[in-house]
């Protein structure tokens, strides 16, 4: 059998290359992330799902998978692309090889690609649909498939099926599941949240229900506007419980606050982004992978205001509620992968939640 593998874009470019994992053939977005490690950590964020993903840093494979890194319990990426793929990983808390994990989840990858002019033609053209195949077929009856749209119901793919509890003794916090990563559940555990899990269509008096403390709203894949029942849940939400937004929960946020979104070129992905902070001037660098970002016009007629900005373009990567206690930022405060400065953010929810609640108490 053959180990060779293309990946063609829409644009007609070919790139042939070594085939690695599942043999066959996947559809879907093509992106680039800049990290330089935490490859298990991207290959298994749902917010990667139906996209394939890119690595600009060029061995990727090098220390191997091993069974805590995971980020969710599968991965839901459509492809890999690397420059090089090491077949033989050296590290103590290796368990098996990138090949294997992407053969285990039928999710083809291809290595000895020329990433830096994949990235140079996504930066110039922005993100492009692609195939990665195994077959012979010619390049004209592939090209045909491009015909194909991309998928849309991504967030329902990666969302819990069913409400779950993760037991603390703190505050309760409810965690709506667009595609969340372990992250964070990790950070909330580690502040003694009790979380309650639940899929991305609940609607606000289900929420009601569970009688929470606080809302968490997730990151997740795609479009915010394919997810319209989130939209209209976190409207009824907003003023009755604090709320903290992540990522696709940041835009979501901002939706259902009257402001709106667009889809960027080629987005943010990667562990190096520089965000500062308006209220004290601080840049943070942070963990980021995402599509979309909240329109800088659209937030003046809203109750918003932007309390986070991207040093690299400008764009929106906070907002904070001018009447009520919620907030959101673009990107990752969990990292995973990539760097803890922005962990604070969920201390400052968890003390919104505290301060709301030690509120009704004292109003008994």
């Amino acid at each position: 059998m053959s180990n060779k593998a293309r990946l063609i874009l829409e644009d007609g470019t070919v790139f042939e290359g070594k085939s690695f994992g599942a043999t066959g053939e996947m559809f879907g977005e093509v992106v680039f992330n800049t990290g330089i490690t935490g490859y298990q950590e991207v290959l298994s964020d749902p917010s990667y799902c139906g996209q394939i993903v890119t690595m600009t840093y060029p061995l990727i494979g090098n220390y191997g998978i091993n069974r805590d890194d995971f980020e969710s319990i599968r991965p839901y990426i459509h492809g890999f692309v690397v420059r090089e793929h090491c077949e033989l990983p050296s590290n103590w808390r290796n368990e098996q090889t990138v090949d294997s994990l992407l053969k285990e989840y039928n999710i083809p990858g291809i290595s000895d690609v020329d990433t830096r002019k994949l990235t140079r033609i996504i930066r110039n053209h922005g993100t492009l649909k692609g195939i990665i195949t195994t077959s012979d077929e010619p390049v004209e009856s592939i090209m045909e498939k491009f015909q194909a749209p991309l998928m849309t119901d991504q967030v329902s793919r990666v969302s819990t099926k069913s409400m779950f509890v993760v037991p603390g003794i703190g505050p309760r916090v409810v965690l709506v599941d667009f595609g969340s990563k372990h992250g964070i559940l990790r950070e909330l555990n580690k502040r003694n949240c009790d979380v309650i899990v639940v899929p991305y269509n609940v609607t606000a008096e289900e929420i009601r229900r569970i009688r929470p403390d606080g809302v968490l709203l997730s990151n997740g894949p795609g479009d915010p506007k394919d997810v319209p029942e989130a939209i209209e849940m976190i409207k009824e939400i907003i003023g009755e419980y604090p709320i903290f937004g992540i990522c696709l929960g940041h835009q979501l946020f901002a939706l259902a606050s009257g402001a709106d979104t667009t889809k960027l070129k080629f987005g943010h992905r990667g562990s190096n982004h520089p965000v500062k902070e308006l209220e004290t001037g601080r840049t943070f660098i942070t963990s980021q992978n995402h599509g979309y970002a909240v329109t800088l016009e659209s937030v003046a007629d809203t109750d918003l205001e932007i309390s986070h900005v991207a040093l690299n373009d400008g764009s929106i990567e906070g907002l904070a509620h001018k009447k009520y206690p919620a907030f959101s930022v673009q990107y990752h405060p969990e990292a995973a992968p990539g760097p803890f400065d922005s962990g604070y953010l969920f201390d400052r929810f968890i003390k919104e939640v505290e301060a709301v609640a030690k509120g009704a108490k004292a109003n008994a």
